[in-house]
């Protein structure tokens, strides 16, 4: 199983979803749902398998320690779950869905590899996908050792299309099922945001850089520019991305201007009635 060759394709809605597994279960994760084929219909008997030798060359991890990552995933993974908010358009009230990733998993120890199914309610998010799907090279995760970078990495790839993404702070804590945690924001950036950015930065094919919005003095959402890195580069500095706009205003012009109490919605109302009224005045 090489690497380059495995796709992963996710609905949003699992992309989007509150979840924690460790490194190791979202390498075996990942590495099962690149061998789905997310165009055709997918049933809860069908298996997934990988092995030792396979989870290092993806991986680039010894076969040994691949060993050990296996073991270690068939004993916790059936345990893990997902929760997706309001799952359902035409059910409206059914507010959340809490759902196992698998139905079940073996781990055949003379062989070296796991077998696993996925679970009847995951199978929606995971096959026949035309629309609201985020899709990425599995390789360009595969070197990557902090586990929120693989989920930030995936909410960025969500919007490639813009190249970038606003997300307030305590929205992804809560997906990321830490939201106990890091109360302090220095803290937060030490021990999630700064790891990550820092693995996307050296091991996938995009270039991140953010900065910070206060609602009132308190900062509440981070702001992230990002762009495909140039063929063959090595890390380097964030590209000079074009500057994030809101409701028709830039990014940096709302956060000078903004009161305390004002969304971002209020400030740009303002601050384009202003730029009107001086084009009258002019």
């Amino acid at each position: 199983m090489k690497a380059p060759k495995l796709t992963v394709c996710k609905a949003n809605e699992v992309v989007e979803a509150g979840y924690r597994l460790s490194l190791n279960e979202q390498r075996v994760v990942l590495a099962c749902i690149a061998q789905v084929n997310s165009a055709a219909a997918l049933l809860e008997t069908d298996l997934f398998e990988l092995s030792a030798k396979d989870f290092a060359g993806i991986f680039s991890v010894s076969e040994r320690n691949a060993y050990d990552a296996l073991i270690e995933v068939a004993e916790n993974l059936f345990n893990r779950y997902v929760v997706i908010e309001k799952p359902d358009p035409k059910r409206p009230r059914i507010k959340l869905l809490k759902m196992r990733w698998i139905s079940s998993i073996r781990y055949l120890s003379d062989e070296g590899k796991v077998i696993l199914r996925f679970s009847q309610d995951m199978l929606p998010y995971l096959s026949e996908l035309k629309r609201e799907f985020t899709r990425y090279e599995l390789a360009d995760v595969g070197k990557m050792t902090s586990i929120y970078a693989i989920r930030l990495y995936e909410l960025l790839m969500q919007w490639q299309s813009t190249g970038n993404r606003e997300v307030a702070i305590d929205w992804l804590k809560e997906h990321f099922e830490i939201a106990d945690q890091y109360t302090d924001m220095s803290d937060f950036k030490k021990r999630v945001l700064d790891p990550a950015v820092n693995d996307i930065n050296v091991h996938s094919n995009l270039q991140v850089s953010w900065t910070q919005r206060k609602t009132g003095r308190r900062v509440t959402h981070l702001v992230f520019s990002f762009g495909k890195k140039d063929a063959e580069d090595s890390p380097k500095p964030a590209p000079r991305l074009r500057e994030p706009m809101r409701y028709g205003v830039k990014l940096s012009e709302i956060e000078k201007a903004a009161r305390p109490g004002e969304s971002v919605e209020q400030v740009a109302a303002r601050l384009l009635q202003a730029k009107k009224a001086k084009k009258q005045d002019g």
